[in-house]
């Protein structure tokens, strides 16, 4: 996909591209939230 081609999807998309962030930011947030909650046993 050429640069042009997709400036032009984005131009004619602009909610799309609202989603998109958005949805990357809770995909952000979720992955943090899960990091914490995980617990290491070391040593047999």
């Amino acid at each position: 996909m050429s640069d042009t081609t997709l400036r032009s999807e984005i131009a004619d998309r602009p909610r799309l591209v609202g989603a998109l962030f958005t949805i990357t930011l809770l995909l952000a947030q979720v992955g943090g939230a899960a990091a914490t909650g995980v617990t290491a046993t070391y040593g047999p």
